[in-house]
């Protein structure tokens, strides 16, 4: 018995009707759904890791008070995963004879040559046509919204003209026309039952209460907890793991808070990266720009602040940030809550300091006060949607021109995300314009870390890079600039937001 007296089957909405699924292998993706056992098969799959985006589809969800579609990748997301929400797939986009116009857009403009990677493309600019009118100059909201969608054949110039003709004005199609009947139809599917399917050896469950969430990892402290599936999925489609038991954190409504306070940012660890943008990007303009720099829109639609804290990667985006902005990590197990520096957290690599069955519930962030200035920066070999080969934040404390406090943090240099503090130090009490001085703090960093060679970057290489950010950071503070590429930077994701 599962311990359950409050339990359900996993529920949807799917062509305008409720979708009902009592008999789900845990590891069931919504690509292999769609494709074996529905038989929609213009949803594709292409590199079954969440980079291509020739799989998205589009998942509606009330938020704010209303219907939002965002773009998913069905290749790495499990079905159980969209529970409560309406898919929308190709094949429903064109109805009576008529094209939808985002589809019609595209064959105005010539945006499909081999079309693969069309149907992708078409869910993308679909969500993209439902968030309202595009300004005429939007081309950045354009290639923000298609960034995770990759086409060998057009060269996207025709695939934004497309864009731009079809999102240039307010949505007005069958979707808009039946937000409200769906938007009801999703209200009478909100509940606060557990969704669990499956038996005691192997099941999907979803548990709606972080009591019910604890007192089921506890009962299986050897489920997978997975928040948006954006690595947990790779584990199935890529390594061909077996996952018997899989819990998702996505209903706990305690973990869905996002709440911002005088003192600082709350954020649960079931809030995903595109929920949590706003408000940390309020922090520092430089947030911002990391932000949007995290993923693609199908990535940042379901990945979550908890998840890439909690699975441990030392080249995971937001927890050298988290870090070096001084975050503050709460667990719980069982009935038993604790908190801990956020850095103190990573042991080594593959090790963090969690109990099997203990759950990462939130992280608090502290506001930065007067005279401390942030910086973040993130080193790949593409701007968008890649993974980095150095992470890098910064919290630095004037006072004056002397240099107070530092808190300086790194992924992609170590087995773990760690902060470091050998130049911290040495930084510590210095003027910040003293160029000597700074240098010579700096040059130190090879004390903090031992990087490894892989194929995205020489370990000199990174040292060098980790080096030369400090330094940039420390004088873009000293002369209250960020450098014109970065002011670029910030001018465009202001606009694109």
């Amino acid at each position: 018995m599962t311990g359950h007296s409050r339990q359900r089957p996993l529920r949807f909405v799917h062509q305008g009707r409720v979708v009902e699924i009592d008999d789900l292998p845990p590891m069931t993706t919504l690509l292999d759904w769609l494709r074996l056992d529905r038989r929609l098969t213009g949803t594709k799959e292409g590199c079954g890791e969440g980079d291509c985006g020739a799989c998205t589809v589009a998942l509606g969800r009330v938020k704010g008070g209303r219907l939002v579609y965002e773009p998913a990748n069905a290749c790495i997301l499990l079905l159980g995963q969209i529970d409560g929400a309406e898919l929308v797939t190709v094949e429903d986009l064109a109805a009576g004879g008529h094209l939808h116009p985002v589809q019609q857009a595209m064959v105005d403009h010539h945006g499909s040559q081999c079309g693969f990677c069309t149907p992708g493309f078409v869910m993308s600019l679909f969500t993209l046509y439902q968030d309202g009118c595009v300004a005429a100059d939007g081309r950045e909201a354009v290639l923000t919204r298609i960034a995770g969608n990759l086409c060998r054949c057009t060269g996207y110039r025709p695939i934004v003209d497309a864009a731009l003709d079809a999102c240039s004005q307010p949505a007005n199609d069958r979707f808009v026309t039946a937000a409200a009947a769906t938007t009801a139809m999703l209200a009478d599917l909100a509940d606060e039952t557990d969704l669990f399917v499956g038996d005691d050896n192997s099941f999907f469950a979803a548990p709606a209460s972080l009591d019910a969430l604890c007192a089921l990892t506890m009962r299986h402290p050897d489920a997978t907890l997975v928040g948006g599936a954006t690595d947990v999925g790779l584990w199935i489609t890529k390594q061909l793991r077996t996952l018997p038991k899989i819990i998702h954190t996505g209903r706990v409504s305690e973990l869905r808070r996002l709440d911002q306070g005088t003192d600082g940012l709350a954020i649960g660890a079931a809030v995903t990266y595109a929920e949590a943008r706003g408000a940390l990007a309020a922090v520092d303009p430089d947030i911002g720009v990391w932000a949007d720099r995290l993923g693609s829109a199908q990535v940042r639609a379901a990945g979550t602040i908890g998840g890439n804290i909690a699975n441990g990667s030392p080249i995971g985006d937001s927890p050298p940030l988290l870090i070096a902005l001084g975050a503050t990590l709460h667990l719980r197990h069982g009935g038993k809550a604790r908190s801990l520096p956020l850095e103190r957290f990573f042991l080594a690599y593959g090790n963090q300091d969690r109990a099997a069955g203990e759950v990462v519930t939130h992280v608090t962030v502290p506001r930065p006060e007067a005279g401390e200035h942030i910086r973040a920066f993130k080193i790949a070999k593409r701007n968008d949607q890649d993974i980095s080969s150095v992470m890098g934040a910064l919290k630095i404390g004037l006072d004056g021109c002397r240099i107070a406090s530092a808190r300086i943090a790194f992924g992609g240099l170590a087995g773990i995300p760690r902060r470091s503090e050998t130049v911290e130090a040495a930084l510590i009490g210095m003027s910040i314009d003293d160029e000597a001085a700074v240098a010579a703090a700096v040059s130190r960093i090879a004390g903090d870390f031992t990087p490894m060679d892989d194929h995205r970057a020489s370990a000199r290489y990174r040292l060098t890079v980790a080096g030369n950010l400090i330094r940039k950071a420390l004088m873009e503070i000293a002369t209250g600039s960020r450098g014109e590429t970065r002011i670029a930077h910030l001018r465009e994701a202001h606009h694109a937001a």
